[in-house]
């Protein structure tokens, strides 16, 4: 058997960040914006391989390329294709493709951890915030309520279309090391580390591949479709809106019993009044994050690809997207709670009012009879 090292003909690092920038993004206000400026055209996000009925888009994102990004890896001067996508429920993702073609294995994956250093959480903030600022800068009057505060992800790919032999997912599974661009560790991991970093791995074809770990993914594919990529930046800006919705809905509740308290602290004259007002403000949180939750959950509308479906059921699951999800509904269960009880008391006061109201006009009644025989 030939156990000499792979060569990566035509390849590519793919470094994503994802910020959450607003509530919701206006895209045909963003398409304007950005044909206004004069600059290059724009596209709308589609899957190249699935079929439409299969596997679509709910909204199609906007995406756009960014002027090139340069920067220094390891004291060598790198240049990477940079582009956003803005997706309607609010979410900017950043890319920075950064050309790996004719590199030998081991190289590919030193490459990759090297990107990863230079634009990942550390030492990459000052690259991605340049960016995500150019863009809030010119799409600005098309971003819907932006956050105080912007939430980030990040995501690392390395991206092969053909190595110097044509070998199934199999054969490339036993002749290639995938663990140090996987988990890009240079000391070497215990067997059952290398089994989970390996155990999310999926194949359509045979000379495809996609493994996929909570923040890199390797993925092999011949045809050079990004459908699996786009699955993957659906997942990850799935994860980003509900960390944000279960931070929005945090924040929210001390507030909330804070208010709550001072509503029970007024005078009795005020108080349905205010348990009304505060639980109408309370509905009216829980409706907008309720609707923006149902973009999100609709983001990627998958019907009938097999394949797809499940790589994109396995990111979520591994991006722990159900459990912030559950964090989010119990949140929301406890203001919906909340806001009963409140409409309940705000009913009870009116009605005690409305008989106190009574009493008054009958004792008024009875004393204007013996005042006025």
């Amino acid at each position: 058997m030939d156990d000499r090292e792979l060569t990566v003909l035509s390849g590519a690092v793919i470094a994503y960040r994802l910020f959450d920038i607003a509530d919701s993004i206006d895209l045909t206000r963003a398409e304007t914006l950005w044909t206004q400026r004069l600059r290059s055209a724009v596209s709308r996000g589609r899957l190249v391989s699935a079929p439409t009925k299969a596997l679509a888009f709910g909204v199609a994102p906007l995406d756009i390329v960014l002027e090139p990004v340069t920067v220094v890896i390891d004291g060598v001067a790198c240049v990477g294709e940079a582009s956003v996508r803005l997706y309607e429920f609010g979410v900017a993702r950043l890319a920075l493709r950064f050309p790996a073609d004719s590199l030998a294995w081991g190289a590919f994956a030193q490459r990759l951890n090297a990107i990863g250093r230079h634009v990942g959480p550390d030492e990459g903030t000052a690259i991605w915030r340049g960016m995500i600022d150019q863009v809030i800068a010119i799409f600005g009057t098309a971003l819907i309520r932006p956050p105080k505060m912007m939430l980030e992800e990040d995501y690392l790919i390395g991206f092969v279309r053909a190595f110097d032999e044509t070998l199934d997912a199999d054969t490339i599974l036993r002749r290639l090391d995938l663990i140090p661009l996987l988990s890009g560790e240079e000391r070497p991991l215990s067997e059952g580390a290398r089994r989970d970093l390996l155990r999310q791995r999926y194949s359509y074809y045979t000379d495809d591949l996609v493994v996929l770990t909570w923040d890199r993914a390797f993925v092999l594919e011949p045809r050079g479709d990004s459908d699996v990529m786009d699955v993957l930046d659906v997942a990850n800006a799935r994860l980003l809106e509900m960390r944000y919705y279960d931070q929005l809905l945090q924040s929210e509740l001390p507030l909330m019993y804070d208010l709550v308290e001072a509503t029970q602290r007024a005078r009795p004259v005020l108080g349905s009044r205010r348990f009304a007002n505060l639980a109408r403000r309370l509905y009216t949180l829980v409706a907008e994050v309720t609707e923006l939750r149902e973009k999100v959950d609709n983001a990627l509308l998958v019907t009938e690809d097999v394949y797809l479906a499940r790589v994109y059921t396995a990111a979520l699951e591994l991006f722990r997207v159900a459990a912030v999800s559950a964090s989010v509904d119990r949140k929301l269960e406890m203001i919906r709670d909340t806001y009963t009880a409140l409409y309940e008391e705000a009913s009870a006061g009116r009605a005690a009012l409305m008989e106190a109201a009574i009493v008054v006009l009958i004792v008024i009644e009875i004393v204007l009879v013996f005042v006025h025989p």
